[in-house]
């Protein structure tokens, strides 16, 4: 039992041991003690203060035994309350307290951001990504045991982390880590089912938001896409061929992992996307200069119509809705974003397609 739970019951047993007192007090007293008298006799009894007798117990032996069991049972009640009170203080309750209306305040300012359910193994390496490329997100988490280092923020991985302790699959949590107004969300419970039902409810709730979700059995995966998820990943079959292409390409694995791993830098396979006012719209990928200017590869352009164009040469042309993918560093792509959409207005949508 939590210390905030002791200490509500400790309260609530002072409340009633009050309670008792005066009903006591004017049952025993007789009926010349009024409802205030009652309650004056019970505080100063309860408190230890020992002002005068209101109500005369000096020729009433039923209520001086009466008032005796009540000091007792008061003075215990009370030295419980001051010692869960102490420890509420001591061991950073209180502290918790203002933490969590702080963190429920920014959590409710955020907009086009990114919900992790679920803080199992796959969840924290979804959660460090997300820190690494500066992406907005909230976390939500049923295990006490794994919100336990979050609350506590020892370390500088977790202390900043936004979270939410509730049941993922819980609309009225979802509603609270800002569901209508996200992104995107990736549900990673080691459960399918679970991972369907929040899939359904999140879909039904935002049509635009981007749903990724962890599907141990394939058998699951399609009814997750109709259910409403954008994509579903298997741990296990990415696992595979990862395994495979250790074997076949190492050095390509190789340089993916070293791109991933550097601590130095931020490299990425990432998305520029051109909003609707974007400055770069009608122009050539030679005018832009991605490479001179930002330091980033141009990858691939999908362009508003929905073709693919690998390999860009510098004549291709830009427009509204076409999407630049490149390689880089995380920075250098954060100047060219802000380049390309002065507004920020889809600074969301890029990072939910992030590799």
């Amino acid at each position: 039992m939590t210390i905030r739970k002791r200490l509500i019951i400790g309260f609530c047993l002072m409340l009633a041991v009050g309670a008792i007192a005066v009903i006591g007090y004017m049952v025993i007293g007789g009926p010349e003690v009024t409802l205030l008298d009652a309650m004056y006799m019970a505080v100063v009894t309860l408190s230890g203060v020992g002002y005068g007798e209101i109500v005369d117990s000096t020729h009433n032996h039923g209520l001086r035994i009466f008032n005796m069991f009540i000091v007792l049972i008061g003075v215990a009640v009370a030295v419980y309350v001051f010692s869960q009170l102490t420890a509420f203080l001591v061991e950073g309750e209180l502290r918790n307290l203002f933490r969590r209306s702080r963190m429920n305040k920014q959590i409710a300012a955020l907009r086009q951001h990114f919900i992790v359910c679920g803080l199992g193994k796959t969840g924290w390496h979804v959660v460090d990504e997300l820190i690494k490329t500066h992406a907005p997100f909230v976390v939500i988490e049923n295990s006490k045991e794994v919100i336990a280092p979050l609350q506590e923020g020892k370390d500088s991985r977790s202390s900043n982390i936004l979270y939410i302790e509730g049941d993922a699959a819980d609309e009225k949590v979802l509603e609270q880590a800002g569901i209508d107004v996200a992104a995107g969300l990736i549900t990673t419970l080691p459960s399918d089912k679970e991972n369907l039902v929040i899939t359904v409810i999140v879909r039904q709730r935002n049509h635009d938001i981007r749903i990724i979700s962890r599907c141990s059995d394939l058998g699951y995966a399609e009814r997750m896409i109709k259910a409403g998820a954008n994509s579903t990943v298997s741990p296990s079959h990415i696992g595979g061929l990862r395994m495979a292409s250790e074997l076949l390409r190492p050095t390509v694995v190789g340089f993916l992992d070293l791109m991933l791993q550097q601590k130095s830098r931020t490299l990425r396979v990432e998305q520029i996307t051109l909003s609707e006012s974007s400055a770069w719209d009608g122009k050539t990928l030679a005018d832009v200069n991605l490479h001179e200017r930002y330091d980033l590869l141009p990858l691939a352009v999908r362009h508003s119509t929905g073709e693919l164009q690998v390999n860009p040469r510098g004549p291709s042309t830009l427009h509204r809705g076409s999407i630049i993918i490149v390689l880089g560093d995380n920075e250098n792509l954060m100047r060219a974003r802000a380049d390309a959409n002065p507004s920020g207005e889809q600074a969301a949508t890029i990072t939910s397609g992030q590799t």
